[in-house]
């Protein structure tokens, strides 16, 4: 394909002129960096104070760009050039435009600065020059005004040439008296009158208004104006008259700061309020100086935007105005070009956005002129520049102005068309192509080079010819369809445009085409089972095989998934794999994709996985009774084995857990998709689930159903465990245990109670409403203690009245024992054991039982009310007190008790505790082991004055640390004890005495002894550490 460049569509003088141009910028870019100016600092807009007395008035515009070459630069003023000649009052400081012997009428105006290199020319954005001065008032005289006392007036002020911002004030008679502004007296900063909203005899004087200029700070006084009042009477009243209002539209910057002003005249004096005409509250940062009559939002947003209204209201009447408030925003650029560099004859497009209000306008600028539209080839629609068949002539720097009647912002961006001979440094030809046989090849040609020019192939050193399989696009790419093995070679591809030629050159080599050997296959496994997924394939031996698996066309990733997958083709040429313990989430879809640097090919494999069925679904209660119900389901998948049965499953809140149900048919088969639940308990709500079961096994359950609740019916259980006895005296106690909930069968359950004297033959009854209750007590006077009843405990619920348990006898409560133990005798054991006698009551009288005794017991020191109690059970008639202290005296009494109390106490006696035992350890312990004998030796312990003598020793021994230990007792320092020493013993001694037993030596460990003998001590270093040295270098262990 040829594409041809017509050099007549250029100015051929300006493109050769262009491109040794960019030739030469290309030689000094090696040398250092070049780019095109942009503006380091603008020009802002200057407000001139003129100073009448001044004579070498100037300013000073500021403009600086960075650039290389370094920019040149031009000033125009009001959009013509400025050309400083010599003797001008315009001079240059390198980008800075100085202006002396500034004149107001001929240097006012806006001002910009060009910025200009061998890339282009920008323009800066508009600077403005104006002049503020404030002139003298004219008149040197003014009229009084003669107004009624109660009147309104209006003095004018009438500021004289100036310009510049103004503020005014008004001196009353003299100076510095000036007026004080407040509801009745009002001074407009718009257009400096003063306004008397009700004049009174204190207002009559000279008015004289002062006008300060805010830029030269220059301050003029006008002539005074008398104010007198007239002799003709005194003005009434009068509603509101608006003299200061604001217009009706007002347009206000973002960001910036608006007052509105309102004042009126009236009698009485108006108040002023302000408010939204939409009813929105005004916001915190608004100001409403009432006084002042004037309204202050700052920082203007659109949302302060809206008509304003400023009502004026006295007795007489009321007045108002309004105004809208228009929110307007200069431009501000959301969206620039960039720099751009394109090939010649190429298209260009660059987008400029701005936000604003009123919406922006756009224009472009070329090196600093505004750029036109040309025919089709150069367009500007909405911001959006393009320019098509891009020549040499179009670079330069072009700057995208947004503006609306409030301001404009510029943009910057530079465009470089270049000419480039053909050049395949950075896009060469693949140097190895590889092609299986039969496929198809694309060779890319993509060569660098403006302007496009012409693309042709070669096949070793011949002109490649196309065919019906070989074609080179328009793009200038080869493609070969259908490759075979002749079309292997070196091809060439050969560019070409005006500025010269280059070429790229790639091998292609024709490889033999994969081929799958093992046909597609649909597999059927049971669940657990392992399989083999075969994938066996024939290709060109030397290219190297990659395999990958796919799972529903998901890539399966070896490892992961549980282990399940695992690859086992072990061959060059086999991609096989297992899958281990197959479950029913295995079924589908497997495919195997073998890849080569030529091809890629893949077969898909279809697993069926036979396993216990899905569980069912839409599990459906009907046809609820009080014991039954029926339950309905759609079945499951049954996993590619027919469904043979199913069984329902059911759980209440009192349940644990899912329990199986009977039904009926008692044997539910895999067709039939209802049954009916019995053998149910009324009132309980039931949730039911459903499992299916086949061939292979029982699948998992379904959801549970939504809960049902069987219907009530009278109660059928009565209370376990009924008995009783007890209490007080007249009393007779039934307690039970409370139904349980789900055995209640309906609401309203509760308890009927029976009982009758035994013998008698009528039935009293009580009814107990609460289901938790487990007790009653029935009181009368009349009940003998300890009198046998017949009882019985029925219950019953909304339904009706269930069934009486069985008749049981209960005693009604007995009296306290009345007699006291006798012969109470206590004596000491040891220092913290005591034992009691005494003498027995008669036992199990009829009306005052013994159930057994109880001992208090304190010591000295103590009150009785303190006392420490303990109980013996049954007809004995002693017990031992432990847990004493030693040396301490306690006294003691006996009492008889019984179900209803205890009965009075014996005579108190009292006993002292022996001596505490040694508290000191036997010491120096030492041991000898020899055949089956192990000796002991240990020091005498010596007690403290406080402590009993010690009478003897018990030497404590064990095997292990576990068994219990064998005593034996010495009133000696040592003992013999006979015992096989192949085995380890643990081993402690403890000193007693008439106090008891004593603080226990450390544990010993003598250890298994394979020789004749060994010797060892016990001493206090921490066990860890060696005790001593002993023969046969054996070690005797201690621990704590």
């Amino acid at each position: 394909m040829w594409v041809y460049f017509d050099p007549t569509k250029l100015k051929m003088k300006l493109l050769w002129k262009l491109l040794v141009l960019q030739s030469l910028m290309g030689c000094l870019a090696e040398r250092s960096v070049i780019h095109s100016p942009v503006f380091s600092k603008q020009p802002g807009s200057i407000v001139f104070p003129v100073d009448s007395q001044g004579k070498n008035r100037e300013v000073v515009f500021s403009c600086e760009a960075q650039g290389s070459p370094t920019p040149l630069y031009r000033w125009k003023l009001n959009g013509t050039v400025i050309v400083p000649k010599s003797g001008s009052h315009y001079s240059l400081s390198g980008g800075n435009l100085r202006i002396s012997h500034l004149n107001k009428d001929q240097d006012a105006g806006t001002y910009q600065c060009l910025a200009s290199n061998s890339f282009g020319t920008i323009v800066s954005r508009e600077a403005s020059l104006t002049f503020a001065y404030l002139e003298n008032f004219k008149t040197h005289r003014r009229n009084s005004v003669s107004v009624r006392e109660g009147q309104g007036v209006v003095l004018l002020c009438g500021p004289p040439p100036h310009s510049g911002d103004l503020t005014f004030s008004w001196i009353f008679n003299e100076y510095p008296s000036f007026v004080k502004q407040d509801t009745r007296r009002f001074v407009s900063q718009e257009t400096g009158n003063l306004y008397i909203a009700k004049v009174e005899p204190s207002d009559v004087g000279n008015y004289t208004c002062v006008v300060t200029n805010t830029v030269t700070k220059t301050r003029v006084q006008g002539p005074p104006t008398p104010l007198v009042l007239r002799s003709d009477g005194i003005m009434g009243e009068y509603e509101p008259k608006i003299e200061v209002q604001f217009p009706e539209v007002v347009h206000v910057a973002k960001g910036s700061t608006v007052k509105l002003e309102c004042f009126a005249l009236g009698n009485p004096v108006p108040s002023i309020n302000w408010m939204r005409a939409d009813g929105i509250s005004f916001s915190r940062k608004v100001d409403m100086r009432k006084a002042s009559g004037v309204l202050e939002i700052p920082y203007f947003q659109q949302e302060d935007a809206g008509t304003y209204e400023c009502v004026a209201e006295n007795s007489r009447g009321r007045n108002s105005v309004k105004g809208k408030l228009s929110f307007y925003a200069p431009p501000h650029l959301i969206e620039k070009p960039q720099d751009a560099e394109k090939p010649i004859d190429d298209l260009l497009t660059w987008e400029c956005k701005a936000t604003g209000k009123p919406k922006p306008s756009y224009r472009w600028m070329k090196n600093g002129e505004n750029l036109e539209p040309v025919g089709e080839r150069i367009q500007v629609v909405n911001g959006v520049l393009s320019i098509s068949r891009l020549d040499l002539a179009d670079i330069g720097m072009y700057q995208c102005v947004a503006g609306n009647k409030h301001g404009e912002v510029y943009s910057n961006a530079e465009l470089k068309v270049i000419v480039v001979a053909p050049d395949f440094s950075f896009n060469q030809l693949r140097s190895q192509t590889l092609v299986k046989e039969g496929g198809d090849m694309l060779m890319e040609c993509r060569p660098k080079m403006s302007p496009w020019g012409e693309l042709s192939w070669r096949k070793g050193s011949e002109p490649l010819r196309e065919s019906d399989r070989v074609s080179i696009l328009e793009n200038g790419n080869l493609r070969i369809w259908n490759v075979t093995k002749s079309d292997a070679g070196v091809f060439t591809c050969v560019a070409s445009n005006l500025f010269g030629e280059a070429s790229s050159s790639g091998t292609v080599t024709v490889k033999e085409p994969t081929i799958i050997t093992t046909p597609p296959s649909t597999l059927d496994v049971t669940v657990g089972e392992s399989i083999v997924l075969p994938c066996q394939v024939m290709h060109d031996p030397s290219l190297e095989l990659k395999f990958t698996w796919f799972f529903n066309e998901q890539l399966i990733h070896f490892g992961n998934h549980g282990g399940f997958f695992e690859k086992v083709g072990g061959q060059h040429s086999a991609g096989d794999i297992m899958i281990r313990n197959i479950q029913s989430r295995h079924a589908g879809k497997y495919t195997c994709a073998v890849q080569t640097k030529v091809d890629s090919i893949s077969i898909a494999a279809d697993l069926i996985v036979r396993g216990p069925p899905g569980p069912p679904t839409n599990i459906q209660v009907e046809e609820i009774t009080d014991s039954t119900a029926s339950v309905s389901w759609r079945p499951g998948p049954d996993n590619h084995s027919p469904i043979t049965a199913y069984t329902i499953q059911a759980r209440t809140p009192f349940s644990l857990g899912w329990q199986a149900v009977t039904t009926v048919p008692e044997v539910v088969g895999g067709h039939q998709l209802t049954a009916t639940v019995i053998d149910l308990n009324p009132w309980v709500e039931y949730e039911f689930r459903v499992l299916a079961s086949n061939a292979i096994g029982t699948g998992e359950p379904s959801k549970p159903s939504k809960q049902a609740r069987t219907k009530e019916t009278s109660p059928k259980v009565t209370p376990a465990n009924v008995s009783g006895g007890g209490g007080s005296r007249s009393e007779l106690v039934i307690t039970w245990e409370p139904v349980p909930e789900e055995l209640q069968n309906g609401a309203g359950f509760g308890y009927v109670v029976a009982f009758q004297h035994q013998g008698a033959t009528n039935w009293m009854q009580a009814v107990v409403p609460s289901p938790e209750t487990s007790k009653y007590i029935f009181k009368n006077e009349s009940i003998q203690p300890f009198t046998p009843f017949h009882v019985k405990v029925g219950v019953f619920n909304n339904e009706g009245e269930g069934p009486f348990g069985p008749i049981i006898t209960i005693f009604s409560a007995e009296e306290e024992p009345g007699r006291a133990p006798t012969r109470i005798r206590a004596k000491s054991l040891s220092a913290s054991e005591i034992e009691v006698s005494w003498k027995a009551l008669p036992w199990n009288t009829s009306k005052r039982r013994v159930l057994g005794y109880e001992l208090r017991y304190w010591e000295k020191r103590e009150k009785e009310e303190t006392a420490s109690v303990q109980r013996t059970v049954g007809n004995h008639t002693s017990a031992i007190i432990r847990g004493l202290k030693g040396s301490n005296t306690y006294y003691i009494t006996v009492r008889a008790y019984n179900t209803a109390g205890t009965g009075p106490p014996s005579s108190t006696v009292n006993v002292t505790t022996k001596k505490p035992p040694p508290s000191q350890p036997p010491g120096k312990v030492m041991w000898n082991a020899s055949n089956s004998k192990i000796i002991l030796n240990w020091e005498q312990v010596k007690a403290l004055e406080n402590e009993s003598e010690v009478t003897g020793y018990k030497v404590l021994y064990k095997r292990n640390r576990h068994s219990r230990p064998s005593i034996m007792e010495t009133n000696t320092t040592s003992v013999e004890l006979s015992l096989p020493i192949d085995e380890e013993y643990f081993i402690q001694i403890k000193p007693f005495g008439e106090g008891g037993e004593g603080s226990s030596s450390r544990q010993i460990t003598i250890p298994r002894i394979p020789g004749p003998n060994a010797i060892g001590s016990a001493s206090k270093v921490s066990t860890l550490s060696a005790l001593s040295t002993i023969a046969l270098s054996f070690t005797a262990r201690t621990s704590l």
